[in-house]
């Protein structure tokens, strides 16, 4: 028999982590996720593994977003020397994610370690290093979309597009178990099928199980022209009341297509009056890679929409500034009036976001734009629920911005396309929601249930499915 053990994504969004063992093919990882919210060093020293790495056979990763892969480098740290499969595109995504992550880690700890030192007590230990994400990308093995993969005697892997970033995968993992052939598929993070950089998410037809998210269980998204239309009457309102726009950035596929959108309100002539200033290193990078893979992406739409473009950076908005330096940062602050920043990180539990709020978040003339899934415990979360005060670098603060919310440009799909995606399965899979929380995992449940008739389970934290 086959066994699932749920450690992580289970009733909540982030965190992905599920560990399936069979005598078949010994232990496999499905994603090795961080949860957000907090602190780095509380977050990831909270982070501890409840089976033994060294364990562990291999690891499937779905794709590059630090909640799916962001806890590899403990992972290896502690023991694990297996191979890590995921997509070529993601391994080139890994480079730059797990190296950010790790310099904000190791600079939350150098800060938190000095305070320690004053008060003369103990110092925190790193619980990883710059040393084990290299060794992350080492044991990184890039795979091909649809092409199987030989894990075992009887046992093969296939990575399909998911849609929801560059490089993003639904795993198919089959196998054979005392003479039976079976199959899981593990969703990942199914994307938005109006998502203009990504192609629709592939579609399976067999699996005696399933494992799908269910981030956006609860609701639909708007769509794509109501939601660039809002876009617009933010933009002019808030140029009518002479503020600045900011916009928490997610690096890996939201800001690349909230860019493209933005160049297409730029040919419009929409944006004469703004100066659009992208303030994240880890976006710049990560956008550089979208271009090196810009072939793989939806290529006739983007052709449709600017037939001479080559890359997401140079050819949609000529005037975008890319802000590096600290100091390049730190001069946005003189901008009076029309800018619109976009900046990291797309839920507010940190980088440069954060400092511009400090700037204008008590400021009626400006407003923030929130473009993605903010999760529980987040600043982001508590801004979209209605946050009135907030403690910023030690000062307290009057929340007067405008607060927007765009979810035309989420990455994820919404109900009607999880239950249409699932519902392709022909022979009655077991269905087991993950990567929601639990009012968008019940409301899921039961349109599955009403329209499809299909049952679907609900795992808690550190349940285990046999199967």
């Amino acid at each position: 028999m086959a066994i699932i053990y749920f450690w992580g994504a289970a009733q909540e969004v982030t965190g992905s982590c599920h560990l399936i063992e069979s005598a078949s093919f010994g232990k496999i990882l499905l994603d090795c996720g961080m949860h957000q919210g907090g602190n780095s060093i509380d977050r990831i020293g909270d982070e501890g593994f409840p089976f033994n790495p060294a364990s562990i056979d291999a690891v499937l990763l779905s794709h590059a977003h630090l909640d799916h892969s962001g806890m590899l480098p403990k992972l290896v740290h502690d023991g694990f020397t297996g191979p890590i499969y995921c997509t070529s595109e993601t391994a080139d995504l890994l480079v730059v994610m797990l190296q950010d992550s790790v310099s904000i880690y190791m600079g939350d700890l150098a800060r938190e370690n000095r305070r320690l030192a004053r008060k003369g007590k103990p110092l925190l230990e790193p619980e990883y290093s710059e040393e084990d994400v290299m060794q992350v990308i080492t044991q990184c093995e890039s795979q091909s979309y649809n092409k199987a993969l030989k894990l075992a005697e009887q046992t093969t892997a296939c990575f399909h597009d998911a849609g929801h970033i560059l490089g993003s995968a639904i795993i198919e993992l089959s196998f054979e178990e005392r003479g039976e052939q079976k199959k899981l598929v593990f969703s990942g993070d199914l994307g938005n099928k109006s998502a203009v950089l990504m192609n629709d998410p592939s579609i399976l037809t067999k699996a005696d199980i399933v494992l799908m998210e269910s981030t956006y269980g609860d609701r639909n998204h708007k769509s794509i022209d109501n939601t660039v239309s809002e876009l617009k009457t933010i933009l002019k309102d808030t140029e009518n009341r002479g503020g600045n726009i900011m916009i928490p950035a997610f690096a890996v596929g939201r800001t690349q297509e909230i860019l493209f959108y933005l160049g297409q309100l730029h040919q419009q002539g929409l944006l004469d009056n703004w100066q659009v200033i992208l303030d994240s290193p880890m976006a710049i990078e990560v956008t550089r890679v979208y271009d090196k893979w810009f072939n793989a992406l939806d290529s006739d739409e983007i052709e449709e929409a600017s037939p001479n473009a080559h890359s997401i950076l140079k050819d949609f908005i000529p005037r975008l500034f890319l802000s590096v330096a600290p100091d390049e940062s730190m001069m946005i602050n003189k901008i009076k009036k029309g800018a619109l920043i976009i900046a990291g990180s797309g839920m507010c539990t940190g980088g440069r976001i954060r400092h511009h709020f400090k700037q204008r978040i008590w400021d009626s003339r400006n407003a923030i734009i929130f473009c993605g899934y903010q999760a529980n415990g987040t600043l982001g979360r508590l801004l979209v629920d209605g946050l009135q005060h907030l403690k910023l670098f030690g000062d307290d603060y009057v929340v007067k911005a405008q607060i927007e919310t765009l979810g035309g440009f989420s990455a994820h799909a919404g109900q009607n396309e999880l239950v249409e995606w699932v519902s392709h399965f022909e022979n009655n899979p077991k269905v087991v929601l993950v990567h929601g929380e639990p009012k968008a995992q019940e409301a899921l449940a039961q349109k599955l249930w009403e329209d499809k008739n299909i049952r679907a389970v609900i795992p808690s934290l550190g349940q285990s499915l046999v199967f």
